[in-house]
């Protein structure tokens, strides 16, 4: 029977824009911890598709909007922010299942907003041995779009979706750093998986 590290906590928050590797490191970190893994991105396909642009307007703002991919890159993120303040709620009571069923779960996403990791508690239980959260940071505009490439070769360059995330990238540090939030920078690689594992034990 294979064992797994001990672990201080029963829900893993990874956050961190799209294009800094975390997607990868999360599935490295809970095959670590021999622990399930949920994708936020799920939780908005399931929030589109149950509600109406009259129930959730701003989950909707994509789908309802065709000039919304020529918005400013500042307003762009404004609106990831919306989505992640509207999805708190719902994975707020995800983590707070997890924590009373005590099965543990690495939870990822670009819409993990540093707010919700900073909860001090979830439902009817504290975060304070339950939750920890780290956040992947890449400082380098350039190498987000180097990544993209990589991923996505089929789609050519895209300089200016690299910019919004590196500008969502340096929201989000400056929110963690208000609200003592760990983050961490996604490179080396070689070593983020050991890195993460340290902080979060």
């Amino acid at each position: 029977m294979t064992e797994f590290p001990a672990r201080p906590w029963t829900v893993l928050l990874l956050g961190g824009a799209s294009g800094t590797g975390k997607t990868m490191v999360s599935y490295r970190l809970a095959r670590h911890f021999g622990v399930g893994i949920t994708e936020v991105d799920d939780f908005q396909v399931v929030l589109e598709t149950m509600t109406t642009p009259e129930q959730q307007p701003i989950i909707h703002y994509w789908s309802t909007h065709a000039e919304a991919a020529n918005l400013p890159p500042e307003r762009i993120v404004e609106q990831v922010i919306a989505i992640g303040g509207v999805m708190a709620p719902a994975l707020a009571a995800v983590i707070a299942n997890h924590i009373e069923t005590d099965t543990p779960l690495v939870l990822e996403g670009d819409f993990i907003l540093p707010a919700l990791a900073a909860q001090h508690s979830f439902g009817d239980y504290t975060a304070e041995g339950n939750v920890r959260a780290v956040f992947l940071v890449e400082d380098d505009e350039a190498q987000i779009a180097a990544n993209y490439l990589a991923r996505e070769p089929e789609n050519g360059p895209q300089p200016g979706r690299a910019y919004i995330s590196w500008l969502y990238g340096q929201w989000l540090r400056q929110e963690c750093a208000r609200l003592g939030i760990t983050v961490l920078p996604a490179r080396p690689w070689e070593t983020v998986l050991e890195r993460v594992v340290d902080v979060v034990g």
